[in-house]
This record gives C-alpha cells, sequence and structure tokens, in this order.
C-alpha cells in the first residue's frame, strides 16, 4: 500500500482495512457511522479518528477561519493545504485494493434495479417517498460481507481477463463504487414529468422508443459536459465540494476501528446492523395502521372532522389542501415525503426552512388569500392545479391548436389562468430564491470562491491529485465522444417527432447549459450551494417561443438538468477523488448506472400506467396521483402554453410576484449587516437563500410536510443531538435508514397485495372521516359561482 505524508499521525493499520485477510465477517457489527459536526466536549474516544475540527465553515465571515491557515506545524507529513479536506479525507491510498469487481458490479447493479424502480413507482403517489443513496451505502454494506463469507473464490478467464467471484474481504473502495452508481440511479428522472405531463394531461403519446431516448439523452448529456469541467472543478484542491466531506467521512468511519458496545444508551448493546434491522421490521408492520388500516392517523386534521363542510376551517387546519395550522401525523409517509428524513440535514437548515414555511406559506399565503388579491375566495388555499374565471379546472383542449400550441382567439374567448393561493407564492419565493442565492453568496462566499478560483489556475497539485496520477486517467475523448452521441439523441427526439422545438432553441437550451456549468459549479464546489436554471429557462423560452407547451417542458430540461446532472457528475467524481477511484472505473460505473436506470425508469412508468386502477387522478384510492406530473404540467400551461408575459408581465394578474426578486436581493444583506453589528447572536444561523427556497416542494407538498418534518426534525437534530449525543452518533443515521427502508417495503406490499388485487381498506370511520372533509374532496373554496358568471379581469 503506498502512502503520501501527513500533517496528522500516520494512520495505524487498522485504518488499512477493518478485518484481516480471512475474516471478512468479523467487525461488521459495529461499523462506525458518526457525523462529522461533533460537539464541543465529546471524549476523543467516543469519537474514533473523525474530523479534529469541529465544524467545517466556509463562511468568509467566520473569524475562526484565516486566509492561508493551513495548519502546518514544522516538518509534517504532506496533506491537502485546506482544514476541511484534511479533517475528512484520508491522505493515502491503499493501491493494492480491488474496486471494479463483478461483485461490486452485480450489488451496483442489483441496487439500481430496486432503488430506481421503487422511486419512479413511489414519485407517483402522494406524498412521494424516495430511497436516497445512504439507503445503498447502508445496504451494500451486509451484502458485500454476506458475498465475501460465501461466495466461493475461484477464479475464472474471460477474454483473457482473470476474474473472480470472491476477491477477498468487501473494501471500501468497492463500496465507493456502489455508492456512486446509485448516486447517479436512484433520483427518478426529470424527462419522467414530461411523458406524465404528455400521457395523462395532454393525451399525446409517442411511444416507449421516444420516452427512452428522451430519458436517456437528458440524464447523460451532461457528461461531456463534466468531462470538460474536471481540470477546473475536480482536480483543483480548492475546488473542495463540501457536500462530498461528509459523504467521505462516513465511508471512511465504516471501515475504521470499530467501537465497543455502549449499554448506557437504547439499543447500544446490540450490533448497530440488529438495530437497523429492527428499525426496519418495526417501520414495515407499522405503516400497515397509518397506510392501510386507519388511515385517520396519517392526516389528523381532526378540527375538519368537526366542520367537514366549513371552507375557512378546511382552508386553515386541512392537511391536503390547507395550511395545516394543527400539523399533527403520525405517518412517516407525511413526515418524509417530498422533503426527505428530518433526522438527516443539520437543525439550523430545518429552522431556516421553517422561517419560510411559516412567514410566506401560513402567515403570508392567508393574508393574501383572505384580502381577495389574487382573487382568493373564488379559489383553493393550496394546491397545484390550474383554474378558470369560473373556478372550475382549466380546459388546456379548449386553446390548444391540434399542432399543440396556443390558439389566441379561444384563449381571449376562455378564461386567463388563476393558481391557488400557494402555488402563485410558490412562484414569487422561487423568483427571490435566485437573488437571495446570488447575494448571500457574494457576501458570505464571494472572497473564498474568488481566492479558491485564482489558486485553482495557479496552485500546485495536492496530495489526492498527485496520488490518483498514478491510475489511468479517463481520456477527454471518451466524454466528448458521449456527448456527441447524446446530442445526436436528443436531435433525434426532438426533431423526429412533433414536439415544436426548434433545432436552434434545442442548442440555445445547451449552450445555456454549458455557458453556466463552471461558474455554478464553482459555487457549489465551495459553499455546496446550487443555483437551479429552471426558472431561467422557463423565462427565456416562455418569451422567444410562447404557446409551446410541450416545447418549453424540453427546453426546461435541456437547460436545466443537463447543468444539473453535470454538476452532479462531476461532485461524484470529486467524490472518487477523495476516495481514490481510478478514473475509468468511474466513469464505466456512472455511464452504465445511468443508462441502466432509464431503462428501468421507463418500463417502471409505463407499468403503473397500465396496471394501476384510476392512477393519476386526484381519487386514486392508494394516492397514486402523480403529484409531480401535474406540477409539471400546470408549468409547462403557465411557462409554455400561455407565456410568462401573460401571467407575470406588468398588468397581469401575478405581476406582484416580480416583488419577490428585489425582496431575494434585500434579504440576505440585512441579514449581512445584522451577522457584523451582532455577530454572537442568531443572526449568524439565517441563511436568505433556504428561508425562500426551502420549501420548494409546495406543492404539491403541504405545509403539514414541512411542519411536521421540522418538528421531528428538532427533536432529533437539535434536542436528542445535544442532549444525548453518544445515541445520536450511533444510532441517528441509521434510524432514518431503517424508518425510509420500511416504509418502502409496506408500500410495495401494499402496492402488489391489494393495489393491484382491487382490495380496497377496510370501511370504518377511521378510513371514512378522512374522505369526508373538502380539505380531501379538493372542495374548500368559500366563494362557489352560479353557472353563467365568472370572476377576475374583465379583459386579458
Amino acid at each position: 500500500m503506498a502512502r503520501a505524508s501527513s500533517s496528522r499521525s500516520p494512520a495505524p493499520k487498522s485504518h488499512k482495512r477493518v478485518v484481516s485477510e480471512g475474516s471478512d465477517s468479523e467487525g461488521s457489527e459495529f461499523e462506525l457511522l458518526l457525523d462529522p459536526n461533533n460537539p464541543d466536549g465529546i471524549d476523543s474516544h467516543e469519537l474514533q479518528t473523525l474530523r479534529p475540527r469541529a465544524t467545517a465553515s466556509f463562511d468568509d465571515n467566520d473569524p475562526s477561519i484565516k486566509e492561508g491557515d493551513e495548519d502546518h506545524h514544522g516538518e509534517e507529513e504532506e496533506d491537502s493545504p485546506y482544514p476541511e479536506v484534511r479533517a475528512a479525507v484520508r491522505n493515502y491510498d491503499e493501491e493494492g485494493l480491488p474496486c471494479n469487481t463483478v461483485r461490486a458490479w452485480t450489488i451496483g447493479m442489483s441496487l439500481i434495479f430496486l432503488g430506481a424502480s421503487m422511486n419512479t413507482l413511489f414519485s407517483l403517489r402522494f406524498p412521494s417517498i424516495s430511497l436516497g443513496a445512504l439507503i445503498a451505502q447502508i445496504i451494500a454494506w451486509p451484502i458485500g460481507h454476506a458475498w465475501a463469507r460465501f461466495m466461493p473464490s475461484k477464479q475464472f478467464t474471460t477474454f483473457g481477463l482473470r476474474w473472480s467471484l470472491n476477491p477477498g474481504p468487501f473494501n471500501i473502495k468497492e463500496h465507493a463504487i456502489i455508492v456512486v452508481m446509485a448516486s447517479v440511479s436512484f433520483s427518478v428522472a426529470y424527462a419522467t414529468d414530461i411523458i406524465l405531463a404528455q400521457i395523462v394531461f395532454y393525451k399525446q403519446d409517442f411511444g416507449v422508443l421516444f420516452q427512452l431516448l428522451l430519458t436517456i439523452s437528458t440524464q447523460s448529456l451532461g457528461y461531456g459536459i463534466a468531462g470538460m469541467m474536471r481540470k477546473f472543478l475536480v482536480y483543483p484542491a480548492s475546488m473542495i465540494w463540501p457536500g462530498n466531506l461528509v459523504s467521505v467521512t462516513l465511508m471512511n468511519a465504516m471501515y475504521e476501528k470499530p467501537m465497543p458496545p455502549d449499554p448506557t444508551i437504547i439499543g447500544g448493546s446490540m450490533p448497530r446492523y440488529r438495530w437497523f434491522t429492527l428499525v426496519t421490521l418495526a417501520s414495515f408492520v407499522y405503516y400497515f395502521i397509518p397506510g392501510f388500516l386507519a388511515q385517520f392517523l396519517s392526516s389528523f386534521a381532526f378540527v375538519t372532522w368537526m366542520a367537514p363542510d366549513s371552507p375557512v376551517v378546511n382552508q386553515l387546519f386541512g392537511q391536503t389542501t390547507g395550511l395545516s395550522l394543527l400539523p399533527i401525523t403520525f405517518d412517516w409517509t407525511q413526515i418524509s415525503g417530498f422533503i426527505g428524513s428530518p433526522l438527516i440535514p443539520p437543525w439550523h437548515a430545518i429552522a431556516n426552512t421553517l422561517i419560510g414555511v411559516v412567514v410566506f406559506f401560513v402567515f403570508g399565503a392567508a393574508f393574501v388569500h383572505y384580502t381577495g388579491l389574487w382573487y382568493g375566495p373564488f379559489l383553493p388555499m393550496s394546491d397545484s392545479g390550474t383554474y378558470d374565471n369560473t373556478g372550475k379546472p382549466y380546459d388546456v383542449s379548449r386553446i390548444l391548436t391540434p399542432e399543440f400550441r396556443l390558439d389566441e382567439e379561444a384563449y381571449k374567448n376562455y378564461s386567463p389562468l388563476f393558481l391557488s393561493t400557494t402555488f402563485a407564492m410558490s412562484y414569487g419565493l422561487s423568483f427571490g430564491a435566485i437573488t437571495a442565492l446570488i447575494v448571500y453568496t457574494y457576501l458570505h462566499h464571494g472572497k473564498t470562491i474568488w481566492r479558491q478560483y485564482r489558486n485553482s489556475t495557479t496552485e500546485k497539485p495536492d496530495v489526492h491529485m498527485k496520488m490518483m496520477r498514478r491510475y489511468k486517467e479517463a481520456p477527454t475523448w471518451w466524454y466528448m465522444s458521449l456527448f456527441v452521441v447524446m446530442l445526436a439523441l436528443a436531435f433525434i427526439t426532438i426533431l423526429a417527432w412533433p414536439t415544436n422545438l426548434t433545432w436552434w432553441a434545442f442548442l440555445l437550451a445547451v449552450f445555456i447549459s454549458f455557458g453556466f456549468s463552471l461558474p455554478i459549479g464553482i459555487i457549489q464546489a465551495v459553499t455546496n450551494n446550487q443555483i437551479g436554471l429552471n426558472v431561467l429557462t422557463e423565462f427565456v423560452y416562455g418569451y422567444i417561443q410562447p404557446g409551446r407547451p410541450l416545447a418549453l417542458m424540453l427546453f426546461k430540461t435541456f437547460g436545466y438538468i443537463t447543468c444539473s446532472q453535470a454538476l452532479t457528475f462531476v461532485s461524484d467524481l470529486k467524490f472518487g477523488h477523495y476516495m481514490k477511484i481510478p478514473p475509468r472505473t468511474m466513469f464505466m460505473a456512472q455511464v452504465v448506472a445511468t443508462t441502466f436506470s432509464c431503462f428501468i425508469q421507463i418500463m417502471t412508468l409505463n407499468y403503473a400506467l397500465k396496471t394501476i386502477p384510476g392512477v393519476c387522478t386526484p381519487t386514486q384510492p392508494e394516492h397514486f396521483t402523480c403529484p409531480g406530473g401535474k406540477v409539471f404540467f400546470s408549468a409547462s400551461v403557465i411557462w409554455g402554453l400561455i407565456g410568462p408575459a401573460r401571467m407575470f408581465s406588468p398588468g397581469q394578474i401575478y405581476s406582484g410576484l416580480f416583488f419577490f426578486f428585489i425582496l431575494g436581493a434585500i434579504v440576505p444583506i440585512f441579514i449581512w449587516m445584522a451577522i457584523k453589528r451582532w455577530p454572537r447572536s442568531w443572526a449568524k444561523y439565517l441563511i436568505a437563500p433556504l428561508i425562500f427556497g426551502g420549501a420548494g416542494s409546495i406543492p404539491p407538498a403541504t405545509p403539514l410536510n414541512y411542519l411536521s418534518w421540522g418538528i421531528v426534525g428538532f427533536i432529533f437534530q437539535y434536542v436528542i443531538r445535544h442532549r444525548h449525543f453518544k445515541w445520536w452518533s450511533r444510532l441517528n443515521f441509521l434510524t432514518s435508514s431503517g424508518l425510509d427502508l420500511g416504509l418502502a417495503l409496506a408500500t410495495l406490499v401494499i402496492f402488489f397485495a391489494f393495489t393491484l388485487h382491487s382490495i380496497d381498506a377496510p370501511k370504518w370511520w377511521g378510513n371514512e372521516v378522512v374522505e369526508s372533509t373538502m380539505d380531501t374532496k379538493g372542495t374548500a373554496v368559500q366563494v362557489i359561482l352560479p353557472e353563467g358568471q365568472t370572476f377576475g379581469p374583465e379583459e386579458w
């Protein structure tokens, strides 16, 4: 094993491998899963070899960080010049560890099949749930060790290549490859929402070949950009990518010397994977209660049960189309749906998100709705639908030409488009989030970004780059060849079918993605914040070619997702850089995993659309209502069919939402001034982009999802973390993953055992009371107009 020098003491032998070559099953019971942000005063023995700094700071205003601080003391071994990286990433490489193995590929591809198919199916459900790469990281551990223990080690030769089913103990590099494969494949492709909007809402089906070409091209076009950005965003030590530091720390921690049992905490005396198994089993069994047998526990809006026909009560206390002023739920689906587990993000991030929810979606939405600013009395409080001036769902077919373009004369004779209050508010917040992120990044990270950008062009290779040079690099022409192939597939997709997207508009979308990838990537590499291009692409295309809804969806996807995917791939490349994964193995793992997941997702999507009774309808019994597809459809109507000029320009109904651009720019300045004036106050924890954009899933998410998520997050990430840190550091992440996995498995059982066989939930009060309220029916509207009457402006 080759090692570089380090500013820390040399790693003990136990760092090289958890167990000896001949006893892979040992040590797997007490793997270390700790959070890098350990509080002060924790015994170093408890934390083993985790990060020496209490927290990593990337804020220019942090007085504890000094420019040029490299923590070098005398003659020390070589390491990263950045303390955050030194604290998380090993400064040596175990070159002899195999990672491009049959075991890693088999486990990785199997998890891709499960993760991609389950997440695609769950994306059609309300609330939607998802399995993340952390689940794959945890599940792969016991599978890999079991494989090493029971599979034969006989070697084979195929086409001159020697390989074995069991190359030895399951190691950290194989594990890292599996996590990378999960990272690029578990997320549901953005293109699936285009397909849903087409088939379900526009009644336009181009077939499976179009779906595959669209999904593969949109998911993989970013690889070419990622390959070109390696020189600027991966190789330089100054491009830190803070999000990867936690992943690397957790991965390394799983292979450090295991901690002994701790009988002083609940669950501390048992092996950690036994705790994970018990939590998964408990979550699996429990979900049958709120998910099938007693559904009132899922949305415990008891106030609406007492006044089921009161519009105002249902608007304020409803948990489906209301503001959830009493956010009570006993269902992990509601808590983690749309947002993810509250046991993962730090408390300050949760708190900032809650501030935005309470200020804008509770108080702000209520004020706007009941003052009638956006004709609130005639519309629902919170949903993702679009409405006409009679209060009925907007009939898009009345303003569409046979070519699926806007019929302007029919539009003028029909109705302007109206949104629910929270839907309109969400667009204002998306405007504010853009300017807030730009101003916040400049004020808090501007100096760091500029300094590290200059370093990236002049600094010498750090120890990690030197170690990676021992492996053959994936040539740039590999990435460029893939880019050309994906570009060709994308051209075929948009031109071989009547998408209404012109070739030059497609190239403009790709140019936008390419042009913004480097500046956004630099910001993300330093601050861990990514500026999304979704609103920008909607603005651009909505103004240059209005009246083309499908073309808008495609332009938005190629312009936004290509950049987002490119930076995801770059982030994973940096993860591989830190984990010392050979670049050519990384390339193959990423490309194969992404492509394979596209086929799995399209197969799953079509299977669900054909077999689930009433899928994508508001009354689907098991809540497969396609919330994401509905929002995507509504956005295509707003930005593509009708266009932003008719929605947001001066004089239009929602022109006031442009004020959020100004508000988003002002709030970070006030926060920055408060921090300068009172540096030790709570103001230092305020993050303006999170306040504006943290609740971006509303709608289709509801305030119930965020408020209950925040309450549970406060309990685990603040109370338990501070008062019971031993339990939190040992079992928090495993508890979160167990709850998610148990819920997913139970949902699958209910789907295959009951939904597909048309077996309804038991008929009794606990299931029927939920369906009896105006909130659940979606009818909580204060004013229902008589037939023939309209509201809103007389001209539009």
